[in-house]
């Protein structure tokens, strides 16, 4: 980690977990500090200067039943030694386990198992809810066109002192890209719409145009580095449907798309390798960012060529 982010701290759960299931960094001027921690959980006190500090829990629930409820227990435990009824608070994470049976894309599952019924009482005795959030309606896929599922496993949890000292708090779940979870990003200041305005959407029917495919893929051979970016985009153009409504056909599309990304992004690391001249890139490093510095005003011109060649070309 030192290596990866010099200038940044961080904290992990090694020393209850071997494998250090949980990380978090952190930059100056803001500050962590770390209160407590288990193989399922990382408790710290987060301090943002000119803000209230609060408590976060992260969180990676174990896969099975047992180990989830040692977590339930853990949590009671925290939320009565810390008097977190009196602090701004937010937990989230990986919970391995849905609330109710709308959270689960198959619909033979359509009653509430003991399972949720020990999750959604320990959500209530430590007293928090969901933040608002926007992004897809599950946050976990088994990539499996076969028989694809989906569910709700990833939420970030907040109580009433949170939302009064971050009333504008959003999570964003973003597309999943190469994980079988959605990444969530939270943002504690989010300028939340003003009356009359209306959101950015990105309408699939634009992906059916019968030109689409062509001009992006006539794009990939002129954008060198912009390809990643390109196929990035269209991946996560099918990804956020995929996991609102998991289809067999959705799935297979997401996987075909998962596998040219993959392929692009190869493509990149050799494309700037070979542009860079730099011997100490080793393969499979992913690190493309210090050499895409050197050829952002290339690129840039690129990219006002590519722009037009994908849109200004289309006609709906």
């Amino acid at each position: 980690m030192s290596k990866l982010c010099c200038s940044w701290s961080f904290a992990s759960n090694h020393t209850s977990d071997p494998d250090g299931r949980l990380i978090i960094i952190w930059q100056h001027p803001s500050t962590v500090n770390l209160l407590h921690q288990t193989r399922q959980t990382l408790t710290c006190e987060v301090a943002i200067p000119g803000n209230r500090p609060f408590i976060y829990i992260a969180v990676y629930a174990g896969n099975t039943r047992t180990e989830r409820c040692d977590m339930w227990v853990e949590l009671l435990n925290v939320y009565q030694a810390l008097s977190l009824h009196l602090s701004p608070w937010m937990l989230g994470g990986d919970f391995n386990e849905i609330t109710h049976h709308s959270e689960h894309s198959l619909r033979e599952v359509n009653t509430v198992t003991p399972q949720m019924t020990e999750f959604i009482d320990c959500i209530r005795q430590i007293g928090v809810h969901d933040l608002r959030f926007q992004g897809p309606q599950y946050t976990w896929s088994n990539h499996q066109p076969e028989m694809p599922i989906a569910k709700k496993l990833d939420r970030q949890l907040v109580n009433s002192q949170f939302i009064a000292y971050y009333p504008n708090s959003t999570s964003y779940f973003l597309p999943s890209l190469t994980s079988d979870h959605t990444p969530c990003l939270t943002d504690l200041y989010h300028q939340l719409p003003v009356s009359g305005t209306k959101p950015f959407r990105f309408y699939n029917y634009l992906t059916k145009h019968p030109q689409f495919y062509q001009l992006v893929t006539e794009a990939w051979n002129e954008a060198g580095s912009m390809a990643v970016k390109l196929i990035n985009l269209l991946l996560q153009a099918v990804q956020v449907p995929a996991l609102e409504t998991p289809t067999e056909d959705l799935f297979h599309e997401e996987r075909d798309l998962l596998q040219r990304w993959l392929f692009i992004q190869t493509i990149e690391e050799s494309y700037f390798r070979q542009k860079s001249r730099v011997n100490w890139l080793h393969e499979g490093d992913q690190n493309t960012t210090y050499f895409f510095q050197d050829f952002l005003n290339q690129n840039e011109l690129q990219l006002h060529k590519i722009l037009p060649a994908i849109f200004g070309g289309v006609h709906l």
